[in-house]
C-alpha cells in the first residue's frame, strides 16, 4: 500500500467527491462548479462537521443564517456546522473546494506536528 494517493479532476466536472477517490480518513474534500446563476437547491446544516470554502474561480453570494455575502476568487469562507447556508454562483458561474471535517478535532497543525527528514527530495 502507498503513503500517498492522487488524483486528477477535469477542471470543468460539476462536482467530484474525493473521500473515496483519496482514501481520505480526516475529512471530506468536494471540488465543485457552478454554473452562472445556479444555487445549491437547499440551505442545510450539520450535526458535526464544520466547512472550509475555498474560492478559486469566479463569484457568487453565500446565504450564512440568513446573511448574504458575496465570494471572490481568493476567497475563504469557515461555516461553523450550526450555521444555515447555502451558495449561489454568479454571472460567471463559480468554482470551489469545500473541506469539511469534524469541529474541534484538530489537535496539530503543520507547526506542532511537522516532523523533519534527513532523505533529500530535490538537487
Amino acid at each position: 500500500m502507498s503513503n500517498f494517493a492522487k488524483l486528477s479532476l477535469a477542471a470543468d466536472a460539476p462536482r467530484a467527491e474525493l473521500h473515496d477517490a483519496l482514501k481520505l480518513t480526516g475529512c471530506e474534500v468536494s471540488f465543485n462548479n457552478l454554473p452562472a446563476g445556479v444555487a445549491v437547491p437547499f440551505v442545510h446544516k450539520h450535526k458535526e462537521n464544520e466547512e472550509l470554502y475555498l474560492i478559486v474561480k469566479g463569484s457568487g453570494e453565500f446565504f450564512l443564517d440568513g446573511e448574504i455575502i458575496t465570494l471572490a476568487a481568493g476567497d475563504c469562507v469557515r461555516v461553523d456546522p450550526a450555521c444555515e447556508r447555502c451558495i449561489k454562483a454568479g454571472a460567471e458561474g463559480l468554482s470551489f473546494y469545500c473541506i469539511q471535517t469534524k469541529a474541534g478535532s484538530l489537535e496539530h497543525f503543520t507547526a506542532t506536528d511537522g516532523v523533519a527528514c534527513e532523505t533529500k527530495a530535490f538537487a
